[in-house]
């Protein structure tokens, strides 16, 4: 008797992993993940139905296990490094773990026959804005290691594509956001940059004080503009995305957001209405590379993909994340 086909998703108990792969799990898919557990965690991944290899993404007697044992249809790629700063004082961590280790997997999909891949990338592989909204013929320009090695894996998978027949999907979110809506599971990183959770923590008391950095952009109220997106909604994303490679898509790149620009400060007030609680904060200078405002041109996704964010209200991400952070976990997995 024939294996079921299975997904592998990599970095599958990370925060945008783990919902996807919930997602996945209750829409019937069988998955295995693979996760070092480096910044993930083994309490995300809630079916006992799968199975969890704790490895890295180069260590290739445990691929040679997972092609072995499952019939890996696709393959879901999360596992990387994700702070900009890091990636600026650390880049060979970066291009180490971002660009040189997923090499491993793709010649285990090769020798397997695996020829679906769909990669979670990002909009800092656009670098400095030129145009706003941002779509996908925004030109490619990162401006730090980490833009860098998620752009060259974009051109290592095109490469793969002419060279075996790959064929992959790469979606480059904006700024990803939000818990699931039930409180099951959430965002738990450490050290945690995300300015939602910051803010929240900073009103609960388990954070410090929230550092705004700059308020002398030439925005409406002098913050940056950012386009959140709801993490809920970049799983179906995924999803979507695997529905297009099984109907026989071609590779191709689609913008992940909302198609709206929230300020910082709009972040904080909406904080402090959510938890009824103030959110200490101070004005610091401004990043260097921190553009002015990003947002993001969804069209793309909604017409070849099907796919159109529903948590549009970002007050919805933030009542969710404070959910999580208030519920049983607080915001904790504890592992």
């Amino acid at each position: 008797m024939s294996k079921p086909k299975a997904l592998l998703v990599t970095g599958g108990a990370g925060f945008i992993g783990s919902h996807t792969v919930r997602h996945l799990s209750e829409a019937g898919e069988s998955i295995a993940v693979l996760d070092n557990l480096s910044a993930g965690h083994r309490g995300a991944i809630l079916s006992d139905a799968i199975e969890l290899y704790t490895a890295d993404l180069d260590d290739g007697a445990a691929l040679d296990t997972i092609f072995l044992k499952h019939d890996v249809e696709a393959v879901i790629h999360f596992a990387a490094h994700c702070y900009v700063g890091e990636s600026v004082s650390e880049p060979v961590k970066y291009y180490r773990n971002n660009l040189a280790a997923p090499l491993a997997l793709l010649d285990a999909m090769r020798a397997a026959g695996c020829r679906q891949f769909i990669f979670s990338s990002t909009c800092a592989t656009y670098g400095d804005p030129v145009a706003m909204p941002m779509d996908e013929s925004h030109p490619q320009q990162p401006i730090n290691p980490y833009g860098w090695s998620k752009l060259m894996l974009e051109r290592v998978l095109a490469d793969c594509g002419r060279a075996w027949g790959l064929r992959s999907v790469c979606l480059r979110y904006f700024n990803a956001c939000g818990s699931a809506p039930d409180g099951a599971i959430g965002e738990d990183h450490d050290p945690e940059t995300h300015l939602i959770p910051n803010a929240l923590r900073a009103a609960l008391g388990t954070g410090p004080a929230l550092t705004v950095f700059g308020d002398d952009y030439p925005t409406p109220d002098g913050t940056c503009i950012r386009d959140y997106i709801h993490v809920a909604d970049l799983a179906t994303a995924h999803a979507k995305a695997l529905d297009y490679l099984r109907g026989g898509g071609a590779s191709d790149a689609f913008n992940l957001g909302t198609g709206e620009g929230v300020s910082v400060r709009q972040i904080i007030d909406l904080a402090e209405q959510v938890s009824g609680k103030p959110v200490p904060h101070a004005i610091g200078p401004r990043r260097p590379g921190d553009p002015p405002e990003l947002i993001c041109a969804p069209g793309k996704a909604k017409r070849v993909l099907g796919w159109e964010a529903q948590y549009k209200d970002v007050r919805d991400s933030i009542q969710h994340t404070w959910d999580w952070m208030t519920g049983p976990h607080g915001g904790r997995y504890g592992e």
